[in-house]
């Protein structure tokens, strides 16, 4: 493989980040351009990181950041909406025995580690940057960016999230759908007992449940069905959020406490996305939510970005030919792991909104995070 090549990355999220990385230690010359002014350093609450996420942050160079920043933990606890415990767990090692199951982390503190290995790593950073068109012929591509200014690419890798521009420029036409399923998220400090997630199932909620992120922190979320946007003020989020979690028993007497700042109250739809048949139109390939995404029930959507980027920057540098039989060889070795991890989470959500109470829910989660145990 030829060091002189050079890769576009559109997109400075977690597939996006991670790629970069990967590309610039095996000395490929790639830009990245992100359309956030802030690169989206503040964005978001918490984030639940899996064996498997962990096994990639590790590959970046960036685990022990991670761990010194995080909370791990091992197992799932499962309460009654009055704070009864249950069942507890044993979370699987998706990552390897030498990893911890889970790590809560707050969403901030892991894109500023990621930012932080990106600038490490040499590659070239545009924010505030999109690109406007895309030109493609057998040896490259050709894109014209939003500040007037061109570039000449051999790979243009689309990293640029669900609603990904890029995708839709090359001619896919597979959107985001909606589950039905909406999710109120919160960061808020964490009550000493909190030492895993556990989930209330039923309530005036579907699912409420909480994550520690660190030794002072914790985000919780309740998931209720999908309700228009444009119906719910912003200046009313807290208070949304607050009569729903306040029902709930246990901790969530405390986090409750906590949710009174609209402005730190986060509402998000449950979208399902898969696009099928291949990843790439010529040069340019998806990678991470730009090709896939599924509801959270599972807590998997940024480990396979992560999973995504690995593979590709594993298949980009260990080739002498980048061609149209190398991208669907990558989309032919991610689907067959996405695909069930994308219907197993949105099988968890419909059972939720069907109301079905004998459903093999412990068999569906076992199964597929069994199968993530195994190297992407």
């Amino acid at each position: 493989m030829s060091t002189s090549r050079t890769v576009l990355v559109v997109g400075g999220g977690a597939a996006g980040n991670a790629v970069t990385v990967l590309l610039r230690r095996a000395g490929l010359a790639v830009d990245l351009i992100e359309a956030k002014d802030d690169w989206n350093a503040t964005a978001g609450s918490g984030i639940t990181l899996q064996g498997n996420a962990l096994r990639v942050l590790r590959e970046l160079g960036v685990w022990e950041q991670v761990k010194e920043s995080g909370f791990a933990f091992g197992s799932v606890g499962i309460t009654a909406p009055d704070g009864t415990v249950l069942h507890v767990a044993r979370d699987l090692r998706t990552g390897g025995d030498d990893l911890p199951a889970t790590v809560g982390m707050q969403r901030p503190r892991l894109q500023q580690i990621l930012i932080d290995a990106v600038r490490a790593s040499g590659a070239t950073v545009r924010l505030g940057t999109t690109a406007e068109t895309l030109d493609q012929d057998a040896d490259g591509v050709t894109v014209r960016f939003s500040d007037g200014t061109e570039g000449r690419y051999d790979t243009v890798v689309a990293a640029d999230g669900l609603g990904s521009a890029t995708r839709a420029a090359i001619g896919i036409p597979d959107r985001p759908e909606p589950t039905g399923m909406a999710i109120w998220r919160i960061a808020a400090p964490r009550p000493a007992g909190v030492v895993r997630t556990d989930l209330a199932y039923g309530g005036p909620a579907y699912i409420a449940g909480y994550c520690p992120t660190s030794d002072t922190t914790l985000y919780a979320y309740v998931v209720e069905a999908n309700r228009d946007r444009a119906s719910i003020p912003a200046e009313t989020y807290a208070d949304e959020m607050w009569r729903l979690a306040s029902a709930y028993g246990g901790f969530w007497k405390e986090i409750s406490e906590h949710i009174t700042d609209p402005a730190q109250v986060n509402y998000t739809w449950f979208d399902r996305l898969l696009v099928e048949g291949s990843w790439h139109r010529g040069r340019v390939v998806l990678a991470g939510d730009a090709a896939h995404c599924c509801p959270p029930t599972l807590a998997q959507g940024a480990a396979l970005s992560l999973e995504d980027a690995w593979v590709l920057a594993q298949m980009l540098t260990g080739a002498d030919t980048w061609d149209d039989a190398l991208l669907q060889a990558y989309y032919e070795r991610r689907i067959a792991r996405v695909r069930p991890v994308v219907e197993a989470s949105v099988q968890l959500g419909q059972w939720q909104l069907d109301g079905v109470r004998d459903a093999d829910v412990p068999g569906l989660m076992g199964r597929t995070m069994t199968m993530l145990r195994e190297l992407p």
